[in-house]
């Protein structure tokens, strides 16, 4: 009998990261998203890329230059 999917499952069935330690995500008003690394982000054109950092910061604004990593473009366009 098959198990049943769960939030550990992305959209296309493929599964994520092990679950010995969940990623710690912070969030941050008006600023980045702060991820324990390393990480692997899928891309929306399906290409990958990877940090193995112990921190990284991930852009929500879109504006950075190396997206999805965070360079605080936001900072420098927020009095435009």
């Amino acid at each position: 009998m098959n198990e049943p999917r769960d939030a550990a499952y992305e959209p296309r069935g493929a599964p994520c990261a092990s679950h010995d330690a969940p990623r710690r995500i912070r969030v941050r008003t008006d600023g980045p998203l702060l991820v324990e690394g390393p990480v692997e982000i899928v891309m929306e054109d399906g290409t990958t890329v990877t940090s193995d950092r112990f921190c990284v910061a991930l852009c929500t604004c879109r504006r950075s230059r190396r997206f999805p990593w965070c360079d605080t473009s936001r900072r420098r366009r927020a009095g435009e």
